[in-house]
Parts: C-alpha cells; sequence; structure tokens
C-alpha cells in the first residue's frame, strides 16, 4: 500500500529526497573506501613489522636458554673460581634474565596485537565463514584490553566473562565482527580509564563480557562500569562522526561503522542500555543461521 504522504510531496520535494539519498549513499561509499584502502596499509605495516618483531621474540628466548647454561656452567665450576665473583656474576645474569623476560612479554603482546590487524584484512570482504564466535570474541577482549595497556601502563581491569559453549560456530564476517568487538572493548576500556583517573583508589573498572544462545539468536553483551553515556546524547551515539572524545582521541565513526556491520551486513540489532555515571551495557543480536 503507497504511503498517502507520498502522493502529497511536490515533484520538487521528491527530487530533493532523492539528491539527499544519493549524496548520502556516495558518502558511505567514500567512506567504506577510505576504510578499505586504511584496511590494506595497515596490514601492511603489519606484515613488514611482523618479521623483526619475530627476530625480537626468538632472540630474547634463546638469550634466556643461554643464560641457564651460563649459570649452570658456572655452578659445575664451584671450587674452581672464587665464591664472591661467582655470586657477582650470577647476580648479573639474573638481571639479564629478567630484562629478556620483560623483552620477551611485550614481544609477544605486540604479536598479538599485530595478529588481530591481520585477522582483520584476511579473506574476501564481505565473505560469510563459519567462525567460532566465543574464540573471536575473547581474542579481541584481550586485544582491546592490551591496546589501551601500552599507552598506558598503569591501566587493569578486572574482566568477568561467561561464554555460552553452545553458541559454537557461527556464520558471520569474522574480519568485520572482531572490529565490532574491538570497539566496543576499547570504548569500554577508555571509559573506565577515565572514570579511574577521576575516583583513583575509590573504584575498580569491571568489564563483563558475555553470550548466550537461544532457539532463534545468539546474544552478546559488552558492559563496563565507567562514566555511562547521557541520556541527552543516548539516541545519536550511532551516528557518524558523532563522539563524545576529545579532539584527536576519537573520530566518531567506531559505533557507525560497528552498526552498519550488525544491522546491514548480518542483520542482526545492536543497542545500548546506560546509566550515567554507573554503566554502559552494548547488546548485539545476531540471527540463528
Amino acid at each position: 500500500m503507497n504511503n498517502p504522504q507520498e502522493k502529497n510531496l511536490l515533484p520538487e520535494q521528491k527530487i530533493q529526497e532523492l539528491t539527499a539519498s544519493l549524496e548520502a549513499a556516495q558518502t558511505r561509499l567514500l567512506q567504506s573506501e577510505k576504510m578499505a584502502t586504511l584496511g590494506q596499509l595497515t596490514a601492511g605495516i603489519a606484515h613488514e613489522l611482523k618479521n623483526p618483531l619475530n627476530f625480537v621474540n626468538n632472540f630474547s628466548e634463546l638469550c634466556l636458554e643461554q643464560t641457564s647454561e651460563v649459570v649452570n656452567e658456572i655452578n659445575n665450576l664451584s671450587g674452581k673460581i672464587d665464591a664472591k665473583d661467582a655470586d657477582y656474576i650470577k647476580e648479573i645474569l639474573a638481571d639479564i634474565e629478567s630484562n629478556l623476560k620483560k623483552i620477551n612479554e611485550h614481544g609477544k603482546r605486540a604479536d598479538s596485537i599485530i595478529r588481530g590487524i591481520l585477522l582483520q584484512s584476511h579473506g574476501k570482504a564481505g565473505e560469510m565463514i563459519l567462525s567460532d564466535l566465543n574464540a573471536l570474541l575473547s581474542e579481541y577482549v584481550t586485544l582491546g584490553y592490551h591496546g589501551i595497556r601500552a599507552s598506558d601502563n598503569t591501566f587493569n581491569i578486572k574482566i568477568e566473562s561467561d561464554y555460552d559453549p553452545s553458541v559454537g560456530l557461527v556464520r558471520m564476517v569474522p574480519q568485520d565482527m572482531s572490529r565490532v568487538f574491538l570497539n566496543l572493548i576499547n570504548n569500554a576500556c577508555y571509559s573506565t580509564a577515565q572514570k579511574k583517573i577521576e575516583l583513583k583508589d575509590a573504584y575498580s573498572p569491571v568489564l563483563r563480557v558475555t553470550t548466550e544462545k537461544s532457539s532463534d539468536q545468539i546474544t552478546i553483551r559488552i558492559r563496563d562500569n565507567g562514566n555511562g553515556i547521557p541520556p541527552a546524547i543516548l539516541e545519536r551515539i550511532f551516528n557518524p562522526f558523532f563522539t563524545t572524545k576529545p579532539a584527536g582521541s576519537g573520530t566518531g565513526l567506531g559505533l557507525s561503522i560497528s552498526y552498519d556491520i550488525v544491522v546491514n551486513e548480518h542483520h542482526g540489532n545492536l543497542s545500548v542500555e546506560s546509566a550515567e555515571g554507573e554503566f554502559a551495557e552494548f547488546t548485539i543480536k545476531l540471527p540463528v543461521t
């Protein structure tokens, strides 16, 4: 049935509406092309970084083994070298070992970040494949946490998770859905980090991530106890270029792109519930196919 309001529209008004619709579609297309180009560039950089990073990780592990061998050799030479000299050498080796462990730890963390970047570049655009949703979500919870830790090593957050094992394999575009997960996790960590700065020891950041499968849908909830979202802007947070972060800290595209991926690409639903100063909870619902 035709909408009666459409019959009342003047041809000029219809042309204006069509023009506005085409301009909006063109803007979305240009943005998609920019994101695709950025993704290719990021993937290229990640590949270039992975080789030297492999050397860092491999040689730090090798040096750790050699440090242990030197200590063993010193022990075997007991009585042949001065005891004080032996203890002094062992102290130096202990410091070297500690430094190497830190290098190896942060190298593996960087490797995890790079693997996450490369995951987003795998596969053809829009390619739906069966993927382990719980594993993907868990990986990006870790990636999001370490991402903010890389810029602020004082940040800590309690992560509570409850993944429904019956979720299993879900048909989705993993490189796109991972962007949604990472964006929501990053926002949650950012909100709790800001609240921690304000309240200091009086506040403990908590992130809760859950999945649940019913007969017709899969529900993913990502909840933080950060600053929440003011009611006045709650309805606008999925709008392109809308951000509450300071200038230079956010593009305002993360939630808009996430909404498009969940709703338009995966035929699901993305919603938010929040109480200002208390919490924010994003809920993703995907159809069971």
